[in-house]
């Protein structure tokens, strides 16, 4: 089994676990290889290396004015600690996303009328979502219908392997 740290253009960073180094070649030639958040095909193998002990490895240090503490200490994070943390905001953004769209009835391209609908009670309260134009999503903020764009993301309309 082959794992590998993967990327999108977008900097989404992931792991895929292969037979071997042809499967994941073969993947990606296939464009069956693709980022879970963006759903990009452009993927690129980061480098990697076995975790071999815990020697002092290259810190980064956040800004002091934002990372100062109570005692006037810097925050700082090692390399593998970023990584960690970067994986655990990408798992909870991704877990609160699916339970937004759980909670939530897809009205497709009718958005904006099921919400002029629903703020007009001439249909039942709930929450929707679906895809408006950002015209039409300005439209519907001027009419006082609060509403909340968010990204598209593929991998949120399939289970995650």
């Amino acid at each position: 089994m082959k794992v590998y740290n993967l990327a999108c253009p977008l900097d989404h960073r992931f792991e895929g676990w292969f037979a071997s180094e042809e499967d994941c070649l073969a993947q990606q030639d296939n464009g069956m290889l693709a980022c879970p958040v963006c759903d990009s095909t452009e993927i690129t193998r980061m480098p990697s290396a076995p975790h071999i002990g815990k020697s002092s490895s290259t810190e980064l240090a956040l800004p002091t004015a934002q990372a100062e503490n109570l005692s006037g200490g810097v925050v700082a994070l090692t390399g593998s600690d970023h990584s960690q943390l970067e994986a655990q905001v990408q798992a909870a953004f991704l877990k609160g996303m699916r339970e937004i769209m759980g909670r939530s009835e897809d009205v497709g391209n009718s958005f904006a009328d099921e919400a002029r609908k629903i703020h007009y009670k001439e249909s039942p309260e709930r929450s929707i979502r679906g895809q408006t134009t950002i015209d039409e999503a300005e439209s519907l903020r001027e009419e006082g219908i609060d509403i909340l764009s968010m990204p598209m993301i593929p991998a949120l309309k399939n289970t995650l392997q």
